[in-house]
């Protein structure tokens, strides 16, 4: 009997608007500070989208530097997986977009929309094509813009939130290696606490929905807040039992960069030492699906992460949903 395939990521790459928004800046916009905004966030500033840039367009650079790192063709992907929620259109995908624009042929396409924990649904998404062998080499990218649909007169989410994109490259890898074990959740009765009201089938755009501002993001930050470090303790625990690890036999936690009085309060109740828990959140805000991707690009970058480092990576979002992965790099 043939032994189950090991799948891992074996490249990444990112890409960042150019524009830098600061919290000095947002200053200028509503009634806020830099220290409300640092104490209650950890956010110093974020990337913002410029005219002419799209989630498409930096979602294809991410995706161009991956795939060559990984020393693969465009002709060589199976599948494009993009991780969104804010494509550029409704339809069609930013998966078929980028498809055009790399000129791979040969792939299938399709966006997968889970919040904030995209990234980590895509990764299990993509990890069950290769393991049957549907599939050998998958780009998966997160990417969000939230800029577009964030309510610049509400203080209590504009100063939360960052454009940016991540890709990976996904397909087998040695034995003993990739990715270990992973947990997906949701629970849709929460959905109220983060949605965009208008812009779907349900609420169209009308001169009403504009007038009232609902195209625009609304979110219960308590509710979130609570939610947020139970979750991100308990799917971490979770992946860790079913390998037989405990917390600090983690090299680095990978968690959402959502707020740094979550990850803070998650690392705590996990014990971890600072060293092994990754942020980045200063610099770029909540990037939703892109943050993860980001931070193990940028830790790969600064030769932090080394061959055979364990490594959990645990979101929540819009859904609500949430979840886990435990790897071996």
């Amino acid at each position: 009997m043939q032994s189950e395939k090991a799948v891992g990521i074996v490249s990444t790459g990112k890409a960042l608007p150019v524009g830098r928004l600061t919290n000095f800046d947002l200053e200028h916009l509503v009634e806020t500070s830099d220290k409300w905004i640092r104490e209650r966030t950890g956010i110093e500033e974020r990337r913002i989208l410029s005219p002419g840039e799209t989630n498409s367009g930096l979602s294809l650079t991410a995706a161009k530097i991956a795939l060559e790192r990984a020393c693969l063709k465009p002709r060589d992907i199976d599948l494009i997986l993009v991780a969104t929620v804010t494509p550029d259109m409704i339809f069609p995908s930013t998966a078929c977009l980028i498809q055009s624009e790399l000129n791979a042929f040969n792939a299938a396409a399709f966006d997968l929309a889970a919040g904030c924990t995209g990234f980590l649904y895509g990764l299990c998404v993509a990890e069950q094509f290769i393991k049957t062998g549907a599939m050998k080499n998958i780009l998966l990218v997160g990417a969000d813009t939230l800029s577009p649909v964030i309510d610049w007169q509400d203080r209590n989410t504009c100063v939360l939130f960052g454009d940016g994109a991540g890709a990976v490259v996904i397909r087998e890898v040695e034995r003993d290696r990739g990715l270990l074990v992973s947990k997906l959740f949701s629970d849709g009765s929460k959905a109220g606490l983060l949605y965009v009201p208008a812009g779907g089938s349900r609420a169209p755009a009308t001169f009403r929905t504009v007038e009232e501002r609902m195209h625009y993001v609304k979110m219960n930050g308590p509710e979130i807040f609570k939610f947020a470090v139970t979750v991100m303790v308990d799917s971490t625990k979770k992946i860790l039992d079913l390998c037989d690890k405990k917390p600090e036999d983690l090299d680095f936690l990978i968690p959402h960069q959502a707020n740094v009085r979550i990850i803070k309060a998650a690392s705590k109740r996990l014990r971890l030492k600072p060293e092994q828990v990754l942020v980045n959140i200063q610099r770029y805000g909540n990037m939703s699906s892109a943050s993860i991707p980001v931070v193990l690009d940028e830790a790969l970058e600064e030769g932090k992460i080394k061959t055979g480092d364990l490594i959990a990576m645990v979101s929540f979002g819009a859904g609500l949903t949430w979840g886990a992965a435990l790897l071996k790099w």
